[in-house]
């Protein structure tokens, strides 16, 4: 019986509900030490001398012991493991300890002699370049010559806290002079790369296991090769297994965020509301090291001008270093900050035209056979106008829209909407450059599903089984997917950029159609116990068609779009100035959904981070180190700040994907923020930054 299009139990469900499932602190081996790390407390300085006091089986590791290059593998190789000279931003490491006794270990006192150095604090001070990305389309000069008004606006988006429910940690165990690493983490590959170059070791002496994991947001992709480089360096020195695990507090304050962004619109239009020309300014704050910022400028420089026709574009994305803890990946890599801000500039063209938001998008929403900013030319999947039409209708928002007006009183009502798209996979040639594989092995009890991509909450498992088990046409119950261990696993690239289900679920259906054909008639466990083990193993190809030229940023960015629409419904109480979301539509179109249930939990999750993001969730920075790193004082929504929502899921099937599916881990957040900031225009407050806090709303009267 078909599975796909079912919600067939997750195959976590029972260990995470019965409590078996094993996160990393749940995890214990002999003689196993504790880790600590030594952390500026400045912004930017000199180290001029470190003091530990003597203390019995205390393990002191610094930048001395690194075997190989004291870096941290990524898109540069700008940040060190352990700081040797200079500290760049506060929370930096430079020493690191480890003891049997937790106690003992974290009243050890160690004292740093250092000299504070000049800091660059924000991004408006900021002038030293991480990456530059230009997007032309047409000729803005002539568009704008073309328009009958030209409006301008700036807009200013915060960081944000990924706030998973784990926080960040590793257990390394020394193994025959290498290594082995437990960890939470999003990419095992990632790790494994960054520890051969770091510790000097051959591929086959470093080992990275992924155990349970509880959440990552993104915030899991890149900085578990930090700490697993920590526990690493102390474990092989120790020549014992040791386990870091951070607070809450550590973790808010080392691990990275989202990037804010500054983005400017200059727009052109017509008295009718058709888009003549679009001009975006993009500054991103990278913090004090690359990490991933070029390409979460990449994305957010894509996304920047809309799901909108127009044939005059031209984006301009520049990213600065400041010192401050490095940013990086957070759910949405970019296209948030950007999407914010073409919808709200979007309300306020409507607003300038004396013309509803529906109209104005409506006019200018991008059709099959319209090109995108960088001349990629949309197939028949291309839904901007559906998802559109179907939250308006669904909310009644044309006729709330006009009936809410003219409000008074102690409680403001308002309404907002915002249209958005999500590029499913990575950008341009960056599936090609992965060149992800993935493995199906028959085995005894059916067959099982050797893929790199990792199971954080999001039903990896689960869909990647589906889509197996319906191609073979076996029960979902005979395929296994099991947590990723990169000696046993080939690498399917990261679990990032909605991409697993598309991209790596792609791969696992070509191998599951090879494995079909071997098995001739068989079952996977009559074929097992007649000839034995099979392993079938399928790389990554790239859809017939796609074009894309990563000097000139023109082509095919993505296989896909995925399409969504949000309303927001609001209540502003003029004494307090809370704003208080009453109802949220949210319409979703995301080329076929594997597991209704699971693409639910998606949408909904995403659509609640959305609401921290525009309404509560406030990096407070102060001297260049986060300020309120406590779920005391960073404030996340609670099921009491999230409203009811109306989750429509369409289907507009990619053919290229598994059953049609596209991505749809982040499309959820791209809309809220500005869903809910036209709401709060509407209802009388001119804003143009998030988060949207009642002071906010109180200065502006």
């Amino acid at each position: 019986m078909a599975c796909i299009g079912t919600n067939v139990p997750r195959k976590d469900g029972p260990d995470k509900v019965a409590g078996r499932a094993r996160y990393v602190d749940d995890l214990r081996f002999p003689n196993m030490l504790y880790g600590r790390t030594v952390r500026s407390s400045l912004p930017r300085c000199r180290i001029i001398d470190v003091r530990v006091a003597e203390t019995p089986d205390l393990v002191i590791v610094d930048h001395r012991d690194i075997p190989g290059q004291n870096v941290i593998e990524l898109i540069e190789l700008d940040q060190p493991c352990l700081v040797e000279h200079e500290a760049r931003h506060a929370a930096e490491p430079i020493v690191l300890l480890a003891h049997a006794d937790r106690d003992t270990l974290f009243n050890v006192e160690v004292k740093l002699a250092c000299e504070q150095e000049p800091a660059v604090l924000s991004l408006a001070d900021a002038t030293e370049l991480q990456a530059e990305l230009l997007i032309e389309k047409g000729d803005v000069a002539q568009g704008f010559a073309e328009a009958d008004l030209i409006l301008e606006g700036e807009y200013h988006t915060g960081h944000q806290e990924q706030l998973y429910i784990e926080t960040n940690g590793v257990i390394a165990v020394p193994d025959a002079g290498g290594i082995v690493i437990y960890g939470s983490l999003q990419c095992p590959y990632y790790v494994h790369r960054a520890l051969m170059r770091l510790l000097d070791l051959p591929a086959g002496k470093v080992r990275i296991i992924q155990t349970e994991t509880g959440g990552g947001f993104g915030g899991k992709e890149e900085y578990p090769s930090m700490i697993a480089g920590h526990a690493a360096l102390l474990a092989l020195k120790a020549q014992r297994p040791v386990k870091i695990i951070y607070d809450r507090t550590e973790d808010m304050l080392a691990t990275t965020k989202r990037h804010p962004f500054i983005v400017r619109h200059k727009t052109g239009v017509k008295r009718d509301g058709t888009l003549t020309a679009q001009q975006i300014e993009i500054l991103a704050d990278g913090g004090a090291y690359v990490t991933l910022t070029p390409v979460v400028l990449s994305r957010g420089c894509i996304h920047a001008s809309g799901p909108y026709r127009c044939e005059h574009v031209r984006v301009h994305g520049r990213a600065f270093t400041t010192n401050t803890p490095p940013n990086g990946a957070f759910r949405g890599f970019g296209a948030p900050q950007t999407l914010f801000a073409v919808e709200v500039q979007m309300d306020r063209i409507a607003e300038a035209l004396a013309m509803d938001p529906v109209t104005l998008r409506r006019r200018n929403a991008l059709r099959p056979g319209d090109t995108t900013a960088t001349g990629s030319v949309l197939k028949q999947d291309c839904s901007a106008l559906e998802v559109l039409e179907e939250a308006v209708r669904r909310s009644d928002f044309l006729s709330k829209w006009r009936s809410l007006r003219a409000q008074d009183g102690r409680v403001r009502k308002g309404i907002g909407l915002s249209l958005y798209y999500h590029g499913a996979g990575f950008t341009g040639g960056g599936e090609v450059k992965l060149a992800s594989r993935a493995t199906l092995a028959v085995a005894e009890h059916g067959v099982r599903v050797l893929v790199g991509s990792t199971e954080i909450g999001q039903g990896t498992r689960t869909i990647l089984a589906q889509i197996v088990a319906d191609t073979l046409g076996i029960p979902v119950d005979d395929v296994h997917t099991e947590l990723p261990d990169t000696s046993a696993v080939p690498d399917s690239g990261p679990t990032v950029a909605s991409r697993t289900c598309m991209v790596v679920g792609g791969i696992l259906r070509r191998c599951a159609l090879e494995l079909k054909e071997k098995l001739d008639g068989l079952t996977p466990q009559q074929y097992f116990r007649a000839h034995g083990p099979l392993l079938v193993t399928e790389e990554y190809t790239p859809p017939p068609g796609l074009v894309w030229d990563e000097e000139t940023y023109r082509g095919d960015a993505y296989g896909a779009f995925a399409y969504a629409c949000d309303v927001a419904e609001i209540e502003i109480d003029m004494t307090t100035y809370e704003v208080k979301p009453t109802h949220m539509t949210v319409v979703q179109e995301i080329g076929k959904a594997i597991h209704p249930v699971l693409l639910a939990g998606q949408v909904e999750g995403g659509t609640a981070q959305g609401i921290g993001y525009a309404l509560l969730e406030n990096v407070v920075m102060q001297d260049g180190a986060m300020a309120n790193p406590s779920l005391t004082d960073y404030i996340m929504p609670t099921t009491l700040d999230t409203p009811p929502m109306d989750v429509h899921i369409m289907e507009r099937p990619y053919e290229h994907g598994p059953f049609g599916a596209k991505g749809v881990g982040e499309l959820p957040i791209d809309g809220p923020a500005p869903a809910l900031v036209n709401a709060v225009r509407y209802a009388g407050f001119d804003v143009t930054a998030i988060p949207v806090l009642p002071e906010h709303l109180a200065a502006h009267g």
